[in-house]
């Protein structure tokens, strides 16, 4: 028979401890791991609280809106800063600050090309004013009708070759203003060319310079 020595004992008391507590452990990470890991709105819906029940009634509904909005006072004080802050950007575009311009307007050489076309006076801007007199004239009388077609069609021939005559000025011009821009081709002979065709009062940003003026 083997006898068991005090050292023995407390050897086998450890071991069994050990056990114990790995078991236990082990069964801590089982359990763990029978869970369901929570999904990622649900752990966010946690955090931000509970959320308010739909609203049962329009009156109800109502009035939480005009909770959210806020009082008919600072609904007012809003309204009075935001007409504000637009009435400042269409000044400032008006103007030609480039922060507030849009993209396409943008830039020294997009600035160089309008004042080239405003300070000319541009046959295709008698587009819009002679189609509205062909509308008039629709109303009026049939043969008018014809004769003011058949001059718009003439007219718009001659608008053809301005548009393609001030593409190619405006492109030379440019290159020699702005030698290492790569701002040119059709993209910037179109923009001439509407900015040719608009109405110089209805112009934004507003002209720099006056017809005649060098540039």
């Amino acid at each position: 028979m083997k006898l068991l020595r005090r050292g023995d004992d407390d050897n086998s008391d450890q071991t069994t401890d050990a056990s114990v507590s790995v078991d236990d452990d082990s069964a801590k990470v089982s359990l763990g791991k029978g869970r369901p890991t929570p999904k990622r709105r649900d752990a966010e819906a946690r955090k931000r609280g509970p959320v308010a029940p739909a609203p049962l009634t329009s009156k109800e509904a109502r009035a939480r809106r005009k909770t959210v909005k806020g009082t008919k006072e600072d609904r007012k004080v809003a309204a009075a800063a935001r007409r504000e802050a637009a009435a400042t950007r269409r000044e400032r575009m008006a103007a030609g600050d480039d922060a507030y311009l849009l993209p396409r307007d943008k830039g020294p050489v997009r600035a160089f090309v309008r004042d080239i076309i405003d300070s000319r006076r541009n046959l295709v801007g008698m587009f819009m004013p002679l189609a509205l007199v062909l509308i008039v004239t629709m109303f009026i009388s049939p043969l008018l009708q014809f004769i003011v077609t058949f001059a718009m069609l003439v007219m718009m021939l001659f608008m053809i070759g301005e548009g393609v005559y001030l593409g190619k000025m405006v492109n030379k011009r440019v290159a020699e203003r702005f030698p290492d821009s790569p701002d040119g081709g059709f993209k910037l002979g179109w923009y001439a060319f509407t900015r040719a065709s608009q109405i110089k009062k209805m112009r934004l940003p507003k002209p720099r310079v006056k017809p005649g003026d060098a540039v």
